[in-house]
């Protein structure tokens, strides 16, 4: 069964550094057939694709948090990560790390969310 569970919530002042981990088991994050993703929900918006990687390692970013925010990952810890920094208000909203085929439009699998709160 696959599992990723998100862990790194916080309320964090306008500035301020934040990491959060996702942890995977049951399937292997170096699956070169999937890509890998961070993506947030902010209150009465659309969920928002801010980061994602792929098998190779190539990242991308979404322009709100370029410069800002890293996404990378630890293929032996089966573990995906995403350095904040420099935070916003605006970035507060609940963050999911998330996997899809690299042929898929759709995201097959997701955690349950964190929640992060940027605010002074």
């Amino acid at each position: 069964q696959v599992q990723l569970q998100e862990s790194g919530p916080g309320l964090v002042k306008p500035s301020e550094t934040l990491s959060l981990t996702c942890t995977v088991s049951g399937f292997s994050i170096g699956d070169k057939y999937y890509h890998w993703a961070w993506i947030r929900q902010a209150p009465g918006k659309e969920r928002e694709v801010v980061a994602r990687i792929r098998s190779g390692g190539v990242t991308y970013y979404t322009d709100s948090v370029e410069g800002r925010f890293t996404i990378s990952r630890d293929n032996v810890k089966n573990t995906m990560y995403l350095q904040m920094s420099n935070l916003k208000p605006e970035d507060t909203a609940v963050y999911y790390c998330a996997a899809k085929l690299a042929s898929r439009i759709g995201y097959n699998y997701w955690g349950q969310g964190t929640q992060v709160t940027v605010s002074s």
